[in-house]
């Protein structure tokens, strides 16, 4: 399959028009340009919010529900641009009210109009003291006609055991958006060190640039990267495609499921098949003086 991960600047939008005429652009292009399976970024979707006016999405908890609202009509738009393209789409992940407080949803989103949901599980420190932004359900492994699929939303990149729950899949997206270089970095170090666990490739994208109407956004640093275990049969550096940092557009990288078998079966090391060694070995550090 042809990966494309988005490196994404959110826009103040007028009408609803001119939000579907973007994202019909940004996938045709993508489309166009041979894509199977298409990455937008995490909180991607919260230039929607500019649609119930400035205030609305200049106020933290106003522009959750404002989102969510939409999030309904979102989903028809990426249905209908999947089909016509014949892409499988990441959207953009954004707010979802629940009886509770609102998740940080992304959705994969099928040619044949089938959506797979999944919520952000660790929250950052501004989403849980800030924002009110809670975790939600549980990681899922979505098996589609281009692999198995399955989502890591930023933050949750960074944390190991997370991606072991998803070591069945092939392509781990990991959509994501970060306030300063050194959030794109912990990101793309979590990607990569997920895609070298699992043996498997991993897909992160990025909004970027300024969007000074959000309290919660502001301006994005980050690039559209796509990375592979540094093992038989994928580049050395573990970097199958990676963009300048705050270019807008596509990153794209080809990769064979084929490739992430062998690895997996006949890798130089194995470490996805060696995982379970850890077991008893909890890294604790005997505390020894030498004299």
């Amino acid at each position: 399959m042809r990966i494309a991960t988005a490196a994404y600047p959110l826009n103040a939008l007028t009408s609803w028009a001119q939000y579907e005429d973007k994202i019909a652009a940004w996938v045709g292009d993508a489309a166009a340009n041979g894509a199977d399976l298409l990455v937008f970024p995490e909180y991607g979707a919260m230039e929607l919010a500019t649609l119930a006016g400035m205030d609305v999405a200049g106020d933290l908890e106003k522009s959750l529900f404002a989102v969510s609202d939409r999030m309904a009509d979102a989903d028809t738009l990426h249905q209908r641009l999947a089909a016509a393209h014949d892409v499988h789409i990441v959207a953009a992940s954004g707010p979802a009210a629940t009886q509770m407080r609102p998740v940080n949803r992304a959705r994969l989103i099928t040619p044949d109009g089938q959506i797979g949901v999944q919520d952000k599980q660790i929250m950052t420190r501004f989403e849980r003291e800030i924002w009110g932004v809670v975790g939600g359900n549980h990681l899922q492994v979505f098996d589609t006609a281009i692999g198995k699929i399955g989502i890591l939303i930023c933050y949750d990149s960074e944390f190991p055991l997370l991606g072991r729950a998803l070591s069945e899949c092939d392509v781990i997206a990991v959509p994501s958006v970060t306030e300063a270089l050194a959030g794109y970095w912990r990101v793309r170090t979590g990607a990569m060190a997920r895609a070298l666990e699992n043996q498997c490739v991993t897909a992160m994208s990025s909004v970027v640039g300024d969007a000074q109407w959000s309290e919660a956004l502001g301006t994005s640093f980050g690039a559209g990267g796509i990375f592979c275990p540094p093992d038989t049969g994928f580049p050395p550096t573990g970097v199958l495609a990676a963009a300048e940092i705050c270019v807008p557009g596509w990153t794209y990288a080809d990769v064979a499921l084929e490739t992430i078998a062998h690895v997996r079966a006949d890798g130089v090391v194995l470490n996805r098949a060696h995982w379970d060694e850890q077991a008893g070995r909890d890294g604790a550090a005997l505390n020894v003086a030498l004299k």
